[in-house]
């Protein structure tokens, strides 16, 4: 019963399109295996020389034979298995994005690909068929490639990914699929891809940024890629006569959007807060990304952040980012944590208090623990997460920020994450002074409680003793730091236990 529960207050989240379009894929899918459907893989194309200028750099390689990717390499003897799979999904797909292409003889990892295709799984899956259209369109353009099997196959692929739109996950997904038929729009000249691209990017667009410039889904990595997309398709039609770039004035307000929120919740080197799924060495980094964006001669909004539920507090010697949002995006929360009131915190541009950061996207007990209460920077109470999440990438009840008040140098803040378990609030403050945090949390009923401050690895337990005081009892424990996927590094945690009133002064 309780399983029921929890799926029930799951599903009850999810717009009438996504709950239609699993039903319909689901039946669709059934249908088609009784008849014995399949895809043609081969589709006849006429594509277009385009113009790009220069692009960010992945961080995904392929050297000698060997593909490097996720902080794991894997060299095939002989055949490429891309249905590899035992370095998990994940690794899967980016073996089938295609972002390793760099010399002009990689084109035969291409022709491998479309050898092997009728075999192929995950790979051809609408996200990993997204992806690869653009790096595989970005490629040939770079290195002035006119090849009629591999447009032929490209051509196909744009067709399956039309049939698999993901309607049925919307968010970040549906927006690579939009993004994706734009370039497939412009280097075929396909009037279908065309419509469909823009009906995408202009509702979704318009639904997933907030007013402050902050992608929905409130993971700054995320936010990154999004970016990312945005300007590579501002490259795209900038550099086309092909619609007479009628895109391109909307496309470029949303992305200047965009990119005065990252200016806002980046630290001063660049980096960016680990909260809900990020991590480093996915995304480009925030000076790429602001490069890239000046060379196509774009300005940055300067807004507050706002409704993303983000505030960053600049002083002469920290920054710190406070998370008080809520869970997001309601009905796509796959890449929330159950941490509300997470902040980190950096000391003479040296982190100091961080996020424990990510390393999978498997469902396992490392990634159960990531997405937990105990793995943020805030309260736990009674061993309970604040959201219910599960599963490897879903969340039932959900805590919501009930109560706001912001004045200078202070937030405070209340969420109801444990009022319908418990019957209690967490109030959380902090007042930021020039050489002192003060942050202190208050539950409206007395029950065991504990908030764990991670501390970044280069921090010993010295520099926490003299920094932290506290009032009350407090462990200092080992933890597992994961600033990138698949690695992690031995860090220093403190567990500090209390029954309502907890007063913590951080030290500057």
């Amino acid at each position: 019963m309780n399983k029921f529960i929890r799926l029930f207050n799951t599903v009850k989240y999810l717009k009438l399109k996504q709950i239609y379009f699993r039903l319909f894929y689901f039946a669709r899918d059934r249908v088609r295996k009784t008849l014995g459907f399949k895809y043609e893989f081969s589709k006849g194309s006429k594509s277009t020389p385009l113009k790009l200028a220069k692009s960010c750099d992945s961080y995904s390689s392929y050297s000698n034979g060997e593909f490097s990717f996720l902080n794991l390499s894997k060299k095939f003897d002989e055949n490429i298995d891309w249905n590899y799979n035992k370095y998990g999904k994940l690794w899967t797909y980016n073996l089938t994005y295609f972002e390793y292409l760099k010399e002009k003889e990689d084109i035969a990892l291409i022709y491998n690909f479309i050898d092997n295709i009728e075999n192929i799984k995950d790979g051809l899956e609408p996200f990993p068929i997204s992806l690869r259209g653009i790096n595989w369109i970005k490629f040939l353009t770079y290195h002035d490639i006119k090849d009629k099997k591999i447009d032929d196959s490209l051509y196909a692929q744009y067709y399956i990914l039309l049939d698999n739109l993901e309607y049925h996950l919307l968010g970040n997904h549906l927006l690579e699929n939009g993004f994706s038929l734009l370039f497939g729009a412009y280097y075929f000249e396909d009037e279908k891809l065309y419509k469909k691209a823009i009906k995408i990017l202009k509702s979704e667009l318009e639904e997933q940024l907030l007013d402050d410039g902050g992608h929905f889904e409130l993971s700054p990595m995320y936010h990154k890629i999004m970016i990312f997309r945005l300007l590579d398709c501002i490259n795209l039609v900038k550099n086309s006569s092909y619609k007479n770039q009628e895109l391109l004035k909307f496309l470029t307000s949303k992305a200047e959007l965009m990119l005065g929120w990252l200016q806002n919740i980046s630290y001063e080197n660049g980096d960016i807060p680990l909260f809900n799924d990020s991590a480093t060495k996915i995304a480009p980094t925030s000076q790429e990304l602001f490069a890239y964006a000046d060379s196509l001669q774009l300005e940055v909004q300067n807004l507050k952040l706002k409704e993303s539920g983000y505030r960053k507090v600049i002083k002469e010697k920290y920054e710190s980012v406070i998370d008080i949002s809520e869970v997001g995006a309601s009905y796509i929360p796959g890449h929330a944590h159950a941490d509300t009131f997470n902040f980190e915190l950096r000391v003479n541009e040296k982190p100091f208090i961080v996020d424990s950061g990510l390393s999978t996207y498997e469902t396992n007990e490392r990634r159960f623990y990531e997405r937990s209460t105990k793995a943020h920077n805030t309260v736990e109470v009674l061993s309970q997460d604040s959201s219910d999440v599960w599963g490897g990438f879903r969340v039932a009840n959900r805590a919501s920020v009930i109560e706001v008040v912001e004045n200078i140098d202070q937030i405070k803040a209340t969420h109801d994450g444990y009022l319908k378990k418990f019957g209690i609030l967490h109030t959380r403050e902090w007042i930021f002074e020039e050489n002192k945090i003060i942050i202190h949390d208050s539950l409206s009923k007395k029950r065991k409680a504990v908030l764990r401050l991670h501390f970044h690895p280069d921090v010993t337990e010295e520099d926490i003793k003299k920094r932290i005081i506290i009032n009350s009892k407090s462990l200092i424990l080992n933890y597992n730091f994961a600033a990138e996927f698949n690695k992690l590094q031995k860090a220093l945690m403190m567990e500090i236990p209390f029954k309502k009133e907890l007063k913590v002064e951080i030290k500057i």
